[in-house]
Formats: C-alpha cells, structure tokens, sequence
C-alpha cells in the first residue's frame, strides 16, 4: 500500500524553499508515495513544476482569514462591525489582547482559525514545510490527521523575529523538527531547548544532472558584453543583500575592473534597489533581470557567483553555483561553512563590503585562483541518487 504524505506551503512562488521541494518530489516514488501538495493560495512561478502525479489542492479557507492575519488588529475590529458579526468580535478583542499580554501568539491562532474545518483526509505523513510559518504549522498539528507530523525549518530562526512561546508549544506537540544546515539546527534548539531530541538536520537536496542539464538552454544573456559576468540569485530583498553588491561594484568600476553584475529575482526592495543602483550611476552595469524559473544558464555563463546574503537557512542558490563549478564568494551566513570550504572551492567572508570587494577583486585579478576554485569543485564527488532516495525514504 502506498504511503499517503501531505506537503503543506504558503504558495509555489519562485524561491528556495519550494524548488526544494521540487527536489525532494523528483526523489520520490509515485509507486511509493501518494503525495498531496497543499498550499495556502495555488499560485506562483514553480507550479507548473510539480510532478503530474502529485496532487495539488488549495485551502480554500485561507482568503477568509488572510486579513485576519496580515492586517492590524483595529481594523479587524471595524470590519466584524461593519459585517455586524458581533460574536466573533467579543472572541477576537479579548482574545487578542490576552494573546499580547503573555505575549503567546498561540492563543490567538487558536481563536482565528477555531472555525477552519478539519482536513477529510487521512495521512501517514503530514509536513509542514515552509517553517517557520504560524498558520502553516498550526493547521498542519490541529486540523490535519496523520501518524506523523513533521515540521520542517528551511531558516535560521536567529535572524527572523519567531514568538518563542508559540513555537515551544507548536513544536513539542511534532514528531519531528528537521533544519537544513548543522547552524540552522543550533539556533532553533538555542532557542527552544525542549525540541532537542526531536530536531534532525536534512540537508536540501539538489538535482545536479537535471541543472547541468536545465543550464544548457540558450538564453540572450548581454552577448555584447566582453568583460567578467558576476550573477547572484536570490530574493530582493535586504536580506539578500545586494545592496552590498550595488556598493561593491560601485568600487570596483571605480577602479577600472570591466565587471558587470546581474542579479536574477524579484522582490518588494526592488524600487529601493533601483534608486540605490541610479545613486551609484550603475544603471548600465548593475543589472536586475527579474524572476527566471530557470537562472541556470546565468549562472553557467557567469565568471563569479556571488552570494551576499545577509542569513540564510541553508542557501540552495549556494549549492546550485557549486553544481555548476562556479568561482564562489559568499557572505558568512548560516551554513555557509557547511557548503564552501574555505579558500578550497570559494571564499567565505563577513557579511562587509570591504571585505566582498576585496575577495571578488583577489579573483578579478587571479584568474589562476579561479581555475583552482572550479578545479576543486568538480572533483567533488557527487552523491548518489539512489543514497537520495534511501535518505528520504527514511524521512518522510
């Protein structure tokens, strides 16, 4: 009988969480698993991505408490006046205010979603796999039935603002916590000393044959341009950090390096970028490209990859560039040590201009330390997929 496994995500945007699992799905077995992929809204660049035999419904009761969640208390209050619902009025101001004193947010999950209907299937597995995400979480524990539940921790819980009280509550009533680096691990038990013996670390997964593969596709990528091509991934976002970037190559322009930056994604800091990148004169050499469901041609035509991230959970970005045997600098974020081993296939360096600068430039004009650093990434051993699968197999 197949084992029947419920992933649960806020949405399949394009973003690290959701092509990991894309990647975990690849390394499953539709003979196997029965998989359900169940998102708060069914929208977003990766959703076409999702196997066709994997199912994928949408919470259909999301839209009611989506504003519930997202927007001030004050006006909750005047649009359960305004739809004359004067019971859920009197149970959401004290409930909210109570919520805030003990500063216990699960109290106040428990009174928004109280009237969110149980899940009509049952499953032997049930993840929660954007965590940490509240009501993601809370749904995955209180109205979903399944042997097991799992919840699964892509960021470093140091670095985002998380209610301490909610997650020892939500995370001891799991059967399992997974982060995806050792550091990521260490802040989340740091911080909820209770789930240490239920906390396990599950490294993303990455598709090398399917990106070498994706990275072949031809794209028009500046053909006119001769000088060095650095390309960074990721979210814009501050922490991102490419406003580093737009300072760095700033520097180096300045000094006369015929360097051209192109960062692939999107994200709400776009106009600050934009303004950042007009301030520093860069608009001809700092260049956003927008979202790409495929940015490995970018990265497989670019001379340096760069990540400046201010933190991470485990970098999938990261991961794919090593894939590619790309010259790595990258900031000092959780995990980074776990990937790129310094001085050997990449440079590590505080989250620091200067100190960004002064890697890149060392490569810039080093093109020995670069053939070094791709040398020693592609005699890297691969592991096995067949390991992959016995791995997830026993996780999920």
């Amino acid at each position: 009988m197949k084992k029947k496994v419920l992933f649960m995500l806020t949405s399949m945007n394009v973003g690290g969480v959701e092509k990991s699992l894309l990647s975990l799905l690849s390394a499953l077995s539709k003979e196997e698993y029965e998989v359900t992929v169940l998102l708060l809204e069914k929208k977003g660049g990766f959703l076409e991505f999702i196997p066709t035999w994997v199912r994928v419904e949408e919470a259909n009761w999301f839209k009611e408490i989506k504003p519930v969640i997202l927007q001030p208390p004050q006006k909750t209050v005047k649009d359960l006046l305004h739809n004359k619902k004067i019971i859920k009025l009197i149970t959401f101001i004290p409930t909210y205010f109570i919520s805030k004193h003990f500063d216990n947010r699960y109290l106040y999950y428990k009174s928004v979603m109280k009237e969110i209907p149980q899940n009509d299937e049952r499953y032997d597995v049930a993840v929660a796999y954007q965590g940490p995400t509240d009501i993601i979480d809370y749904y995955i524990l209180n109205k979903v039935e399944a042997k097991r539940k799992i919840s699964w921790v892509h960021f470093d819980v140091s670095k985002h603002k998380v209610n301490k009280k909610l997650y020892a509550k939500l995370y001891g009533d799991f059967n399992q916590v997974y982060t995806v680096s050792v550091a990521a691990k260490q802040s989340l038990v740091k911080a909820i000393p209770d789930i240490k013996n239920k906390t396990a670390i599950y490294k993303n997964h990455v598709q090398q044959d399917l990106i070498k593969t994706l990275a072949k596709k031809h794209v028009d990528f500046d053909e006119d341009f001769q000088g060095t091509r650095i390309v960074t991934v990721g979210r814009l976002s501050l922490e991102k950090g490419q406003d580093l970037a737009i300072r760095v190559l700033a520097k180096l322009r300045s000094e006369g390096y015929e360097v051209r930056w192109y960062c692939i994604g999107e994200g709400n800091a776009r106009t600050e970028y934009e303004r950042l990148i007009a301030k520093y004169k860069m608009r001809e050499n700092f260049l956003l490209l927008g979202e790409k469901t495929n940015p490995y041609p970018y990265i497989l035509r670019s001379d340096i990859y760069v990540q400046p991230s201010r933190h991470e959970g485990y970098c999938l970005t990261l991961a794919e560039a090593k894939c590619l045997q790309k010259p790595i600098v990258t900031t000092n974020f959780s995990g980074a040590y776990e990937q790129i081993d310094n001085g050997h296939n990449g440079y590590i360096v505080n989250t620091d201009i200067d100190q960004l600068y002064g890697k890149i430039k060392l490569l810039l004009d080093h093109q020995i330390q670069q053939e070094k650093f791709r040398l020693n990434l592609a005699l890297q051993a691969l592991k096995p997929e067949v390991r992959v699968h016995k791995q997830i197999n026993q996780v999920i």
